[in-house]
């Protein structure tokens, strides 16, 4: 064992040149279908996870199928949400590519929620699930770009 302070880890090679500009909008790219891709699913899940609570006979097992459904989606939200923002810093390099999947996000989740001319609507008044996560989906991202905000320049 040493006693000599260690020395700091290497710096990472500077990103330049025409390759890495391609990688980073390539990682735009993919960064905002993703996030559309998340807000889709997220739909989806919350629309069927609702009619099946719903659709269940009164009592303890509608209780604990809807607990769980409720629990487990709003996880799986606050998960992806994460995934889906950090990939978009390691792919862009940025601190604000956060902001990449969540507009698509807010928009597709703003769509779900209003009424379209043929009667169609995703998220319903009533749906508990589809409130949580809108909820969970907004504050993750929220606190995803405050912190990148904070963070330090050179920090990552």
């Amino acid at each position: 064992m040493s006693v000599a302070p260690e020395s700091p880890p290497p710096e990472p090679p500077a990103r330049s040149g025409p390759a890495d500009a391609a990688l980073r909008i390539g990682g735009v790219v993919v960064a905002v279908w993703t996030g559309l891709l998340a807000a889709v699913l997220e739909l989806i899940f919350a629309t069927w996870a609702w009619d099946v609570v719903k659709g269940r006979p009164g009592g303890v097992s509608k209780t604990v199928i809807g607990i769980l459904l409720a629990v487990g989606g709003i996880a799986a939200v606050v998960v992806l949400t994460v995934l889906v923002a950090w990939f978009a810093r390691a792919a862009v390099g940025t601190r604000w590519a956060v902001v990449l999947p969540a507009l698509p996000w807010f928009v597709v989740i703003a769509a779900g929620s209003v009424r379209t001319t043929e009667g169609d609507l995703v998220l319903t008044g009533d749906n508990l699930l589809g409130l949580g996560v809108i909820l969970a989906g907004a504050l993750t991202f929220a606190v995803l770009g405050f912190r990148q905000v904070l963070l330090r320049p050179n920090a990552s």
